[in-house]
């Protein structure tokens, strides 16, 4: 089952109602598409009315019957300024690595419904019991603010210790990771040029 936050963002890109433009204007029915399909008619009644989400391959033999890529289904109607908000309660916290019992630290992206990001912003939260981290390297830059307790950040072997209030802005293509310092958890404000 989805969570509310990823079926409303899922709602948003109205992949239904697209399929069941696409359908009308081929003038064709629900059993006539699940034929080309192989899908059921009711499968794609459910999908039409926003009461299922397709899979991707289920996405693509929708698209394939009317000859559209899927990036139909999840590009806007029309241009508009991209603005993207996300509200605290629909963040989904995430822990790093993954399913790890003790992780080195919990972030929520901060814009994930915008596509086409030319940045990534995360809230990360580093527990009391957190291990450092591994040393890992993305893109091309990134920026951390502190916003509480003590940070060291190590970066190609050399250690910069950041409180709260204190910034720093380096190259994460080369190697980098993170430990919490003091006695309470440790947050920040992190940017990642992807």
């Amino acid at each position: 089952m989805l969570s509310d936050t990823l079926s409303n963002e899922l709602q948003r890109y109205a992949i239904g109602p697209r399929i069941k433009t696409l359908r009308l204007r081929k003038k064709l029915g629900l059993v006539q598409l699940a034929g080309h399909t192989g899908l059921s008619p009711a499968m794609l009644s459910k999908i039409e009315r926003g009461q299922m989400f397709p899979t991707l391959p289920t996405l693509l033999r929708i698209a394939m019957v009317f000859g559209v890529g899927l990036d139909h289904f999840f590009k806007s109607d029309k241009e508009e300024p991209l603005i993207a908000v996300v509200r605290k309660h629909e963040r989904l916290k995430l822990p790093s690595p993954p399913g790890e019992k003790h992780p080195a630290f919990m972030f929520e992206s901060l814009d994930y419904p915008a596509s086409d990001r030319r940045m990534e912003a995360y809230y990360a939260e580093f527990p009391i019991d957190s291990p450092p981290s591994e040393p890992h390297q993305h893109g091309s830059a990134e920026f951390i603010y502190v916003l509480s307790g003590r940070l060291v950040v190590i970066v190609d072997n050399k250690e910069t210790g950041l409180d709260a209030g204190d910034a720093m802005y380096f190259d994460s293509s080369v190697p980098h990771s993170y430990r919490r310092e003091g006695e309470g958890i440790s947050t920040a404000f992190v940017v990642i040029s992807p």
